[in-house]
């Protein structure tokens, strides 16, 4: 039997959220559902911690990172939210998934199974789980971008990113069918997000997909001239300092 907490603020979700779980498993126990750090601060404080807490990234009094300032939690998180730019964060701390709303049955049921199979594999500390969690490929790398334009929200999956670029101080994303999105991220920050085996930065302005070049030829100073696709009417040439290490990258290196 797992016992969890939840800490989610809206009732609807809430309430989606442990239908979805008592759909998924009969073998767990929510303990208490609350809205706020306050709430769940004086909970803790006052009860012996959960097994695994499912969390909402904003609750009714703040961002709930605040949380884990203010008292140490010694349990294994999974994160829920509908917002993807705080994967990184979360992941620093006892984070072992992180849901986007709306939640899918099967994302939660792959998050239960992955806590219950790590747990029962041998007794762990929190250090150990969380060591083991942060080998696991699929939760080092971002899944999905959140998109925002005017009042609307979409998702983005990475794997439909043909290259990310920035121009004019703002960084874009652009897909395989040529839709450009402004995004949060910088380049810098990016290259920690992509999987390197997918995603190179050939220079200080495009990181692209190895599935986006079109053609290649050689440059001036043993440079690469590159044909992406979509096409930019921007030069995308790797840099001197960059070009052993992309044929290394090109070849699977």
């Amino acid at each position: 039997m797992i016992h969890l907490l939840i800490l989610e603020d809206e009732e609807p979700a809430a309430k989606r959220l442990q239908k979805l779980l008592h759909e998924t498993t009969q073998e767990v126990e929510v303990l208490a559902v609350l809205d706020s750090i306050s709430a769940a601060k004086s909970w803790l404080a006052t009860h012996p911690h959960p097994q695994l807490m499912l969390v909402d990234i904003h609750l009714a009094d703040g961002i709930s990172f605040e949380l884990f300032k203010q008292i140490e939690i010694n349990c294994p998180i999974i994160f829920t939210t509908a917002y993807d730019e705080y994967a990184l964060q979360a992941f620093k701390l006892n984070s072992i998934d992180y849901l986007l709303k709306p939640i899918k049955k099967d994302e939660l049921q792959q998050a239960l199974k992955k806590f219950t199979k790590l747990k029962a594999a041998q007794p762990m500390n929190i250090d150990q789980l969380l060591q083991a969690v942060a080998q696991t490929p699929a939760d080092k790398y971002r899944q999905r971008f959140v998109i925002r334009y005017g009042e609307h929200i979409k998702t983005v999956e990475t794997k439909e990113a043909a290259y990310f670029y920035t121009e004019a101080r703002a960084n874009f994303l652009v897909t395989k069918d040529a839709r450009r999105y402004v995004i949060d991220f910088n380049l810098d920050q990016l290259e920690q997000m992509l999987n390197p085996a997918e995603f190179y930065r050939i220079n200080r302005q495009f990181i692209i997909s190895i599935q986006s070049i079109e053609e290649m030829s050689t440059w001036t100073k043993g440079r690469v001239m590159i044909k992406l696709k979509p096409p930019t009417k921007m030069e995308t040439i790797v840099s001197t300092e960059r070009s052993a290490d992309f044929k290394k990258w090109l070849a699977g290196g």
